[in-house]
C-alpha cells in the first residue's frame, strides 16, 4: 500500500510526495527534501518530529496528512571588538545542516578553517567582544577567535567534554553565556566551566566550590552571576562590574530573575523586592529608590541604568541619568506600564521571528522571564490566528510553554514557528449515493455534516468528541481515536456506526482501518478489534486467536488482512473478496507490504516477488506474470487490476484486461518508472524523464509531469510549468478546456467521484467536471488563501489560512456545511 502526503515549506512552498506504507520515514524525508530542494526535520500534523527510523506506517501517516519539512534557519553571530568603526568584528553562521560558515577579523573569529572538521551538528554559538563558542550535538564545545577572550578553551576541554558521561544528546552542556572577554558554561549536573579572560569572569576557581545546581547565568560586562537552584547567587570576575557580591550577599535569598547592564546587577527576589550590586553609578546602587522597589514584577537595562516594572503599573528607574536612569521627567505618564525595552545593550527583552507554512511571519518582543506560552499567544495575536498550536524553535523541536524565554535558550533573532494544527478532513466512502464529511479541528473536537445516516450527524456523540487524534471513515460510518486510546464511532450502525458491542475493548487503539462496512482497529498490544458489517470484515472471530503482534492492516472492499511481526499474514470477511487466503497461506511468508484492489490482495514479499489472492478477475489470480514478478519495489492498483514498478523500472500488470490489468500496448514505453497513479479503471505511469504512459484509457504521452490525479473515469496532470492536462471521460473531469487558461501555477489538484478542484500559486481554486460536483462559482469569492482541499464522492472541501472551512458540491454529498458553519472555526 502506498500514501500521498502534502510535504511543507515555511515560505508556503509544498509538494505532495507518494510513499510505500513499508518505506522509512527517512526515505519519506529524502524525497521531500529532493522535491523541495531543502533540508530539515520532518514533523506530523500535530508538530511533532517523526523518527526517521520507523515506517510510514509506524508513524501512523495517512494519505492526505500534511506535513511540514522544518529547515533549519542560518542563524548569524558577530563579535564586537572595541570601537566598530576601527575594528572589524568577526561573523559566524550556523547553516541549516549544522556547519559553520565565518568571516571577517581573523583574529576577533572570523577564521576558523583550522577548526571546519569539529564543527559538525553545531546546534548553538555564543559570541564574548572577540571569539565565539559553539555548542555540539553531543555536549561538547568548539571555540576559536581571541585566546585571551574565550577563544582558547584548551584548559577546559577535558571537562567540557567530560560531560558526555553526565547527559547524552544536546542536554549536556545546557547553556552557554558570554560576557565581553570570557565564557561560562553551565553543565548537564548543574556545574560550571569557565574560560577566556581571567580577571574579567574566565577564572570562576576561588567560587568553583559554590557552582552546584546552577540554574541560569547573567553577565554583564567583564563578570557573572549564577542563580541557584535554592534561590542564592554566585558572583565572580571584576568585582567593579559586578563580580563581587559579598556586600549584598546576605540578601541574596530566593532570587527569581537577575538583570544586568554593563557596569551591575539586579535581582528581583521572591517577595518582589529589589538587590543591585556592581559599579553604583551604572546601577549597582538603588538605596535612592529602595523604599519604592516592592512588588516588582519586570526589570530592563541599559547600558549604565535600571527601569523597574511594577505590580500596579508604575515605573521606577536608577543608575546613571545619561543611559536614562532619572525618569522623572516623564513620571507622570508612566502608568498602566505593560512593557519596557531599552537601548545600547538592554538583554531583558529579545525580539524573535515566527512563522507560518504559509509563509506570513511577525516579529514578537517578548521579555526574558515572561513563559514560552505567553510568546505563543502573542505570536498567535500578531498573526490573527485563533487556533492552537505549537511553537518549535529553529532546530524544529517543540518548545515548553511552562518554560521562560531564558530557559528555553531563546535569543535575539532566532526564527521560530508556530506550528498551527491542521484542520483534518474525511469523506465517507462512495457507495449507495450518499455521503458525508467531517472535520477534526485544532482544538481536538469534530464538526460533521453531509447526510445524516452516513455520518454527518454526529450530535448523539458530540459530547464525546474531544481530544480526538485521529478519524477514519467507511462507506456510511466514522470512527475517531481519542487521545486517551478510546474509540468513538457514529454514523449508519450496520457499516461501522455502532461499536457498542466492543465498546470496552477498544482500549489503547493506535490505528484503525476501514472497509466498506467495517472497522479494524489494532491495538497497543498487537491485538487486533473489528465492528460492523459481518460479510465486509466486521467479524474476526474465526482468526481472533491468530491476531496477536499484528503490524499493519490493510483493506478490500469487504475484506481485512493483517501483516503480523513475523512477516506472516492473517486475513478475514467475504472469501471471494480476499478475506480467505488460506490457499496461498504458505507463500505468505516474510511479507513487506500489501496492497488491496476492490475485490483482491497483494503482497510484496521480502525478496522482491508477489503473492495474489481474492477475486480472479480483480487481480487475486497473478499466475500469467508470475515469472515476471521479481525485485518488485511498489504496487498500485486499479479497482480491478494491479501494476508492479520492478528495480529496473518496468513494470508488469494483470487483472481485469480492459480496466488496467493489460498493459502490452504500451509495454515497451513503460521504462524508467517512477510512480503509478490510478483511477477506478485506468493506471498512468510517470516515467523518469518527465512523461506519461497511460493504458486502460486512450491517451498521448505526455512531457515533464510533475503529479497525476485521478477520479474515477478521469486523470489530471500537473506539468512542470504548473499547468494542467486532463482526459478520460469528458463529462467526469477528463475535459477542462473551459478553465484551461486559469489553470496556471497550480500546486496540487484533489479529485471527487467525477469532478477535480485545483489550489493555484495565489491560493485560489479552479474546479471542473461534473457541474453538480464540480462547480465551485457559488463560492469562487471565498476561495481565497486555500492550503488543503478534501473530497467526498460529490462534493469538496477547502481549508482556508485562517482555518476556516469552504464547501461546494452536491448537497448529499457534503456540499453543502451551512448548517455548522458557525463551528467550522478552528478555536
Amino acid at each position: 500500500m502506498s500514501i500521498s502526503v502534502d510535504v511543507h515549506l515555511l515560505s508556503g512552498k509544498h509538494a505532495s510526495i507518494q510513499v510505500e506504507a513499508d518505506a522509512s520515514v527517512a526515505s519519506l524525508k529524502h524525497r521531500a527534501q529532493t522535491a523541495l530542494a531543502s533540508r530539515g526535520r520532518l514533523l506530523n500534523s500535530s508538530g511533532e518530529v517523526l523518527d526517521g527510523a520507523q515506517t510510514v506506517t509506524e508513524a501512523k501517516l495517512l494519505s492526505g496528512d500534511v506535513l511540514t519539512l522544518h529547515v533549519q534557519q542560518v542563524q548569524l553571530k558577530a563579535t564586537t571588538p572595541g570601537d566598530a568603526r576601527f575594528v572589524k568584528p568577526g561573523f559566524s553562521a550556523l547553516l541549516g545542516d549544522g556547519s559553520v560558515v565565518t568571516w571577517g577579523h581573523a583574529d576577533y573569529g572570523g577564521y576558523s578553517s583550522n577548526l571546519q572538521e569539529q564543527l559538525r551538528d553545531v546546534q548553538q554559538i555564543q559570541a564574548s567582544d572577540s571569539a565565539f563558542a559553539a555548542i555540539l550535538g553531543d555536549g561538547s564545545v568548539v571555540t576559536w577567535g581571541d585566546a585571551e577572550r574565550g577563544g582558547d578553551s584548551s584548559a577546559v576541554l577535558q571537562q567540557l567534554h567530560d560531560v558526555r558521561q553526565i547527559q547524552t544528546q544536546l542536554k549536556n552542556v545546557q547553556q552557554i553565556q558570554a560576557c565581553d572577554c570570557a565564557f561560562a558554561a553551565i553543565l548537564g549536573d548543574g556545574s560550571v566551566v569557565t574560560w577566556g579572560h581571567a580577571p574579567s569572569g574566565g577564572d570562576s576557581s576561588g567560587v568553583q566550590e559554590q557552582l552546584k545546581n546552577v540554574r541560569q547565568i547573567q553577565a554583564s560586562k567583564y563578570a557573572f552571576a549564577a542563580i541557584l537552584a535554592d534561590g542564592s547567587v554566585v558572583t565572580w570576575g571584576a568585582a567593579n562590574y559586578g563580580g563581587d557580591s559579598s556586600a549584598v550577599q546576605d540578601q541574596l535569598r530566593d532570587v527569581k530573575q537577575i538583570q544586568a547592564s554593563k557596569f551591575s546587577f539586579a535581582a528581583i527576589l521572591g517577595d518582589g523586592s529589589v538587590v543591585t550590586w556592581g559599579n553604583p553609578e551604572g546601577g549597582g546602587d538603588s538605596s535612592a529608590v529602595w523604599q519604592q522597589l516592592r512588588d516588582v514584577s519586570q526589570i530592563q537595562a541599559s547600558r549604565g541604568a535600571f527601569a523597574a516594572i511594577l505590580g500596579a503599573g508604575s515605573v521606577v528607574t536608577w543608575g546613571d541619568a545619561d543611559y536614562g536612569g532619572d525618569s522623572s521627567a516623564v513620571q507622570d505618564q508612566l502608568r498602566d506600564v505593560q512593557q519596557i525595552q531599552a537601548s545600547l545593550g538592554g538583554i531583558m527583552s529579545i525580539s524573535v521571528d515566527v512563522h507560518l507554512l504559509s509563509g506570513k511571519r511577525a516579529s514578537i518582543e517578548v521579555e526574558a522571564d515572561a513563559s514560552v506560552e505567553s510568546l505563543k499567544r502573542r505570536a498567535q495575536s500578531a498573526l490573527l490566528l485563533p487556533s492552537r498550536g505549537r511553537l518549535l524553535n529553529s532546530s524544529g523541536e517543540v518548545l515548553n510553554g511552562a518554560q521562560t524565554v531564558t530557559e528555553a535558550k531563546l535569543m535575539r533573532g532566532d526564527v521560530l514557528t508556530l506550528h498551527v494544527f491542521q484542520v483534518q478532513l474525511k469523506a465517507t466512502r462512495q457507495g449507495v449515493g450518499f455521503a458525508a464529511f467531517s472535520a477534526l479541528l485544532g482544538d481536538g473536537s469534530v464538526v460533521t455534516w453531509g447526510d445524516a445516516d452516513h455520518g454527518g450527524d454526529s450530535t448523539a456523540v458530540q459530547e464525546q468528541l474531544r481530544d480526538v487524534q485521529q478519524i477514519q471513515a467507511s462507506r456510511c460510518a466514522f470512527a475517531a481515536i481519542l487521545g486517551a486510546g478510546s474509540v468513538v464511532t457514529w454514523g449508519d450502525a450496520e457499516n461501522g456506526g455502532d461499536s457498542s458491542a466492543v465498546q470496552d475493548q477498544l482500549r489503547d487503539v493506535q490505528q484503525i482501518q476501514a472497509s466498506l462496512g467495517a472497522f479494524a482497529a489494532i491495538l497497543g498490544d498487537g491485538s487486533v478489534v473489528t465492528w460492523g458489517h459481518a460479510d465486509d470484515g466486521g467479524d474476526s472471530s474465526k482468526v481472533q486467536e491468530q491476531l496477536r503482534d499484528v503490524q499493519q492492516i490493510q483493506a478490500s472492499d469487504s475484506a481485512f488482512a493483517a501483516t503480523l511481526g513475523d512477516g506472516s499474514v492473517v486475513t478475514w470477511g467475504a472469501a471471494d473478496c480476499g478475506g480467505d487466503s488460506s490457499g496461498v497461506q504458505e507463500q505468505l511468508k516474510n511479507v513487506r507490504q500489501i496492497q488491496a484492489s476492490k475485490y483482491a490482495f497483494a503482497a510484496i514479499l521480502a525478496d522482491g516477488s508477489v503473492v495474489t489472492w481474492g477475486s480472479a478477475i480483480y487481480g487475486g489470480e497473478s499466475s500469467a506474470v508470475q515469472d515476471q514478478l521479481r525485485h518488485v519495489q511498489q504496487i498500485q492498483t486499479a479497482d480491478e487490476s494491479f501494476a508492479a514498478i520492478l528495480g529496473d523500472g518496468s513494470v508488469v500488470t494483470w487483472g481485469h484486461e480492459n480496466s488496467g490489468g493489460d498493459s502490452t500496448a504500451v509495454q515497451m514505453q513503460l521504462r524508467n518508472v517512477q510512480q503509478i497513479q490510478a483511477s477506478r479503471y485506468a493506471l498512468a505511469a510517470i516515467l523518469g524523464d518527465g512523461s506519461v504512459v497511460t493504458w486502460g484509457a486512450v491517451q498521448d504521452q505526455l512531457r515533464d509531469v510533475r503529479q497525476i490525479q485521478a477520479a474515477d473515469v478521469a486523470f489530471a496532470a500537473i506539468l512542470d510549468d504548473g499547468s494542467v492536462i486532463t482526459w478520460g471521460d469528458a463529462d467526469a473531469g477528463g475535459d477542462s478546456s473551459a478553465v484551461q487558461k486559469q489553470l496556471k501555477n497550480v500546486q496540487q489538484i484533489q479529485a471527487s467521484k467525477c469532478a477535480f478542484a485545483a489550489i493555484m500559486g495565489d491560493g485560489s481554486v479552479v474546479a471542473w467536471g461534473s457541474s453538480g460536483r464540480g462547480d465551485g462559482s457559488a463560492v469562487e469569492e471565498q476561495l481565497r488563501n486555500v492550503q488543503q482541499i478534501q473530497a467526498s464522492v460529490g462534493a469538496f472541501a477547502a481549508i482556508l489560512i485562517d482555518l476556516s472551512v469552504v464547501t461546494w458540491g452536491d448537497a448529499r454529498f457534503g456540499g453543502d456545511s451551512s448548517a455548522v458553519q458557525d463551528q467550522l472555526r478552528d478555536v
